[in-house]
């Protein structure tokens, strides 16, 4: 059996969703394109087109959890988006901790060329591309 598993990240926000995708066998994730939310709610219709399209095997969430571990407000949100990915759609779903996912992605936005304007040109999408990527490095062999 082939361990080649398509996996989707999502970096959960209030307006916006970062996505990316990847592949554990290849251990590869690129960005894909944010979607919009309205107070942490996406259009589902959107996420129900992504898993179509992607038909991925885990659905990673990132949980942003307080440096002490303890939970945020966000955190239980990112949760709460979790469950019902998998409450509406049926797929699998990990949690991954992504502590520091955001100062990283604004640092690369930066090294890309990219200053400031987070509304204009979101940095969601490579903070989902780097929760992927820290989740595919935990993965076994």
């Amino acid at each position: 059996m082939s361990n080649s598993k398509t996996v989707l990240a999502f970096d959960y926000g209030l307006r916006n969703i970062g996505l990316a995708q990847g592949n554990q066998f290849s251990r590869t994730a690129q960005e894909l394109k944010p979607l919009k939310a309205k107070d942490g709610t996406p259009n589902w219709d959107d996420i129900k087109r992504l898993l179509d399209e992607w038909q991925p095997d885990v659905v990673v969430v990132g949980l942003p959890l307080n440096m002490d571990d303890s939970e945020s407000d966000l955190s239980k949100r990112a949760r709460k988006f979790a469950n019902r990915l998998h409450g509406r759609f049926g797929v699998a779903i990990e949690m991954m901790d992504e502590r520091l996912s955001s100062f990283e992605a604004k640092e690369e936005a930066s090294e890309r060329g990219q200053f400031g304007n987070y509304s204009k040109q979101p940095i969601d999408s490579i903070a989902a591309r780097l929760i992927l990527e820290s989740w595919l490095a935990n993965q076994p062999e």
